[in-house]
């Protein structure tokens, strides 16, 4: 769910949003001490200490997400995710925004495939008020019954207006091809017949089974001291039940080797292939991820993004990611292109893809692909104190340990040109799902 900003939260936002980025040049991977911080009642938290501005800013997520909505009402996690500014304890709605206004304070929540997480930043000497807040809504959500209608008629709208574009009905088939019946399939969103469904009493119980101490990660990163957090992990978070009470979820029999076509009359086709990606615990992750940052993770510098873009003018962009999910991994690759060329891009997208799996990189390329991927991290992941938050709390998700951040670069450097060959002639000599939007294709696209 987006955040709903009042006139007077816009102007705070702005003064913070102009803060955080003066301290961007403090944050660098070699300087960065992450402390890990334990409060008495158990719960840890990291945090990087930073007085540059007077900011906290406060990360954490719940183990869950959609893939734990109850059958028949998907779309419970999303709803939950927008009214917990809505009204907590005994304060309604309009009172708890008020509130965080007078505390010049940004709260955020959204629900993810596997996961619920919350933020907040606020100004240091206005903590306690905006803290005490986070604590109410967290801890005591109302789920008032104007409230949840409001939201669920935006939920609604969005998902009616979904029916008519050609790309969300193409995602949707696209899920339910590559996942089946998993939880996957399902959007994140619910649908129509779904989001009517949900009661407050179904948004009362997922919070109960989802918001526990045992599935709970937090990051702070700001003008806080490990002291003063280790009280305040205890007064957010220390009132909640000790045990999560999620279902099981099974891991994802990926279906592959599919045509999806949905035809549409449009100027502009839409290309997305799936092949099989690499588990985060993976031993051949590593190699996995220097491989797709050659095949199309680098936006300027991939050999798709060569091939399609700068030697054919095909696309204005094409790229390949991994995707990894508590429950999947998959390695994807998207582009769009003008309908009438959409075969002939297809075909060398295939044909990159190809050359990729059978003959892997060179020495060259691995080298420059290494040395990109170990000085660009700090860029992409630590250039504001909301990103460092982040990516401190996805690390621990991923149990990846503290101290992972200075140990990354050991882990690609040692990565060889035989094992990235290898992870190649593995994952892309699968025969991937298609995803075609657009007229249909005039010619098979296989090159």
């Amino acid at each position: 769910m987006s955040i709903k900003t009042t006139p007077v939260r816009a102007a705070v936002l702005t003064l913070l949003l102009g803060l955080v980025f003066l301290v961007l040049p403090v944050f660098t991977a070699s300087a960065m001490t992450i402390q890990e911080v334990k409060s008495e009642k158990g719960i840890t938290a990291w945090l990087v200490e930073d007085y540059t501005v007077p900011i906290v800013s406060l990360r954490f997520a719940f183990q869950g997400g959609s893939s734990q909505d109850p059958a028949g009402k998907e779309g419970t996690a999303n709803l939950m995710s927008g009214l917990f500014d809505e009204g907590a304890g005994d304060l309604d709605s309009d009172t708890f925004q008020t509130r965080l206004d007078t505390a010049g304070a940004e709260m955020r929540f959204e629900a993810t495939r596997d996961g619920v997480y919350g933020s907040m930043r606020m100004l240091a000497e206005k903590r306690d008020d905006a803290l005490g807040l986070l604590k109410l809504a967290i801890t005591s959500p109302r789920f008032d019954a104007a409230p949840i209608e409001r939201i669920r008629a935006q939920v609604l709208s969005g998902l009616l207006a979904g029916e008519r574009d050609p790309e969300t009905i193409a995602q949707t088939k696209w899920r339910r091809s590559i996942y089946g019946s998993h939880p996957y399939a399902n959007a994140d969103d619910g649908t129509k017949e779904t989001v009517p469904a949900i009661t407050a009493d179904d948004l009362r119980a997922f919070h109960k089974a989802t918001f526990a101490r045992d599935g709970l990660r937090v990051a702070v990163v700001g003008a806080i001291d490990a002291e003063t957090l280790k009280r305040k992990l205890d007064e957010l978070f220390g009132d909640l039940p000790e045990k999560q009470a999620l279902k099981p979820v099974a891991d994802v029999d990926l279906k592959f080797g599919q045509k999806v076509e949905v035809n549409y009359d449009l100027p502009q086709t839409s290309l997305q292939l799936a092949f099989p990606g690499v588990r985060r615990d993976a031993p051949d992750f590593y190699a996995a991820a220097v491989m797709n940052d050659m095949l199309g993770g680098s936006a300027y510098t991939s050999r798709l993004y060569q091939e399609v873009r700068e030697k054919r003018g095909l696309a204005y962009g094409v790229s390949s990611s991994l995707v990894n999910r508590r429950y999947a991994a998959l390695l994807t690759v998207g582009t769009a292109t003008r309908s009438d060329r959409a075969a002939e891009t297809l075909g060398v997208v295939r044909d990159v893809i190809r050359r990729m799996a059978t003959e892997g990189p060179t020495e060259q390329e691995l080298a420059a692909t290494k040395k990109y991927l170990i000085g660009a991290y700090a860029i992409n992941n630590l250039d504001s104190s909301d990103a460092i938050a982040n990516t401190l709390v996805e690390l621990q998700v991923g149990e990846l340990g503290i101290d992972y951040i200075q140990r990354r670069a050991s882990y690609i450097n040692a990565v060889t040109l035989d094992e990235v060959k290898a992870v190649a002639r593995k994952l892309l000599s699968v025969e991937p799902s298609v995803l075609i939007v657009g007229p249909p294709l005039a010619g098979d696209g296989k090159g």
